[in-house]
């Protein structure tokens, strides 16, 4: 069956805000999304969490509303209003019935473009921020990776927490939230999306009529492309029930062509019920009740973890099953049946996005972010379908090596000891 070409268009203002829809005639909701190309990696020392916190301030009154209008006026027209902070980008994005766009759109364009910031709202959010910190300490799952991370990315932005920390959130004032919003949220910063019942040149109007006239920031920003480092972290807390760990290595950047394969790889490894880590770890050994393997990919770098948490008896044995399951995907070749089936979840899953317009939204902005074109699902599906047994093992033999590999180690651990030694592949 041939897949219907995707209706993708793209505008860029002379201002350098670009605007992208795919229009869905068949349904009859809009997702729209506004979106800043860079995120918290781009944050100096000093700076930690001024991205997030700015995320948070916006939705807390603008020159044309309060933060109770934004609230009232999001619930009357039936919409989801959201927004996140990730390391690379900053998303404010809304999903409503198409004849709502309009109303959603001017709640947005508020958001992005005339946030009060005032002081006594500061002061209230910096509490609320503070409780998110500790709830992120609290979680051990959460607590290990931010560890992970922060080692693997020793001393670089991409390793600094998205939250901040006490300190940096602390020192936050009116004047650099307004400095950072000032050059950031400036239009030649921002890419617009939106997929549903909505034709690009109305999409164009209502970001014209709200962005047209805005003057760009000049960027002189350049990044350093990061550099990983193998070090083992050991975290005492003895509170804790369980011993919680992660195991890492550097992995592809996003628009690497080998990415397709690494995929299956982690698919293969631990990315769902009938991955080697959950059938060989939980299932046969009983070492574990939560394993997973996860990709983290960049725009320059990128990142394979395994997380699991386990009893403190068992925590050596769990890292050596772990490190076992690398040497075997590096010494021998995957099945046919498993490569099938790991390329199956990945197509089903790629699929099932595709009917939601709130993914399609989010995909047609992340494929001009990372790669300045966009792919029919036709497309990602043959590359997909191209990986060989041999591509996967190609990738295993470059990720899994000696030297190379990262761990972080969180809870009641006592004496317990792991040198690079223990992690040899």
């Amino acid at each position: 069956m041939t897949e219907t070409p995707r209706n993708v268009e793209k505008t860029t203002l002379s201002n350098g805000l670009v605007v992208i829809t795919e229009q869905m005639s068949h349904v009859r909701s809009v997702a729209a999304g506004i979106w800043l190309k860079h995120g918290s990696r781009l944050e100096p020392s000093d700076l930690n969490g001024i991205s997030h916190f700015i995320e948070h301030m916006v939705f807390k009154g603008t020159e044309r509303r309060t933060a109770e209008d934004i609230a009232r006026e999001a619930d009357r027209i039936g919409g989801m209003l959201d927004a996140f902070t990730s390391k690379e980008h900053v998303c404010f994005n809304t999903r409503i019935i198409d004849e709502h766009l309009p109303a959603a759109f001017d709640i947005l364009a508020d958001l992005v473009l005339e946030p009060q910031f005032a002081e006594e709202e500061i002061t209230r959010e910096k509490s609320v921020i503070f409780e998110e910190i500790k709830m992120a300490q609290d979680n051990p799952e959460d607590l290990v990776h931010e560890l992970f991370s922060e080692n693997f990315w020793y001393k670089q932005a991409l390793g600094k927490p998205i939250l901040g920390t006490r300190e940096t959130v602390e020192a936050f004032n009116r004047p650099k939230l307004r400095d950072w919003f000032g050059h950031w949220y400036s239009p030649n910063q921002i890419v617009i999306t939106a997929a549903g019942n909505v034709s690009h040149a109305q999409l164009l109007d209502l970001v014209g009529s709200r962005f047209a006239d805005r003057k760009p920031s000049a960027d002189g920003h350049s990044e350093i492309a990061p550099s990983p480092e193998p070090r083992i972290t050991l975290r005492a807390k003895r509170e804790l029930e369980q011993v919680h760990l992660c195991l890492g290595v550097a992995a592809f950047p996003m628009a690497d062509e080998r990415r397709f394969a690494a995929s299956l790889l982690n698919s293969l490894l631990g990315g769902g019920m009938s991955s080697r880590l959950f059938q060989n770890i939980r299932e046969k050994q009983g070492l574990a009740y939560s394993i997973f393997s996860e990709m983290n990919p960049y725009r320059d770098a990128g990142m394979l973890s395994v997380y699991s948490a386990t009893s403190a008896d068992k925590t050596a044995r769990l890292i050596q099953s772990v490190l076992a399951e690398f040497r075997n995907l590096k010494e021998q070749l995957v099945t046919e049946e498993e490569v099938r089936r790991a390329k199956d979840h990945l197509k089903g899953a790629l699929l099932l996005s595709m009917e939601s317009t709130g993914s399609r939204m989010a995909h047609i902005a992340r494929h001009f972010l990372y790669f300045g074109r966009f792919f029919s699902v036709d497309e990602l599906i043959s590359q997909l379908e191209s990986v060989t047994r041999q591509d996967i093992q190609h990738v295993a033999q470059e990720f899994f090596l000696s030297g190379r590999i990262a761990a972080t180690v969180l809870g009641p651990i006592d004496d317990f000891k792991l040198t690079p030694a223990d992690l040899a592949c």
